[in-house]
């Protein structure tokens, strides 16, 4: 009951921040996607029984913060979860660097699952020129907030082997 309180005192904040603090000082370029950042870590730390849904869900909430299509990031970050778990129980979970560098894949994962289901899906033209540009800003200022998380000591326990 205590993990389940604190996991939902998380998701709100993490929540609060993305959608009505962060915005009002950094330009929508240069906003950390705290939603990605709290599903990778629970692909890395979490079973899949309570991971799963929570990263389809993850992804359904930044679709309702954004305003954009619905599912489109439920379906990126179930894709991007699926290929972070697959390669996880090969990985030393504990490592801060390469918790980082997961971030770093896992945005680069999800910006480009965006543009190509909204080119599949979308009428528009352009997509991949507006995506494009920001790859690069977005890809920084994850990992630099995934460094600032994994310098945090671990306050979890280790996820149990399977």
């Amino acid at each position: 009951m205590r993990s389940f309180l604190t996991g939902l005192l998380v998701l709100l904040l993490v929540v609060a921040m993305q959608a009505s603090i962060l915005p009002l000082y950094l330009e929508p370029a240069f906003s950390p996607d705290l939603l990605l950042l709290l599903m990778v870590y629970l692909a890395l730390r979490a079973p899949t029984r309570l991971s799963l849904p929570a990263a389809y869900g993850l992804g359904l909430l930044k679709d309702c913060l954004s305003g954009i299509y619905l599912g489109l990031n439920g379906l990126s970050f179930l894709v991007v979860y699926l290929l972070l778990k697959s390669v996880a129980e090969r990985l030393y979970v504990q490592s801060c660097l390469l918790f980082v560098l997961t971030v770093a894949a896992a945005t680069v994962g999800a910006i480009v699952m965006n543009g190509l289901l909204l080119l599949l899906f979308s009428q528009g033209t352009g997509l991949f020129a507006t995506l494009l540009p920001l790859i690069v800003p977005q890809l920084l200022v994850n990992a630099f907030v995934a460094s600032l998380v994994a310098a945090v000591p671990d306050c979890t326990p280790p996820r149990p082997a399977s």
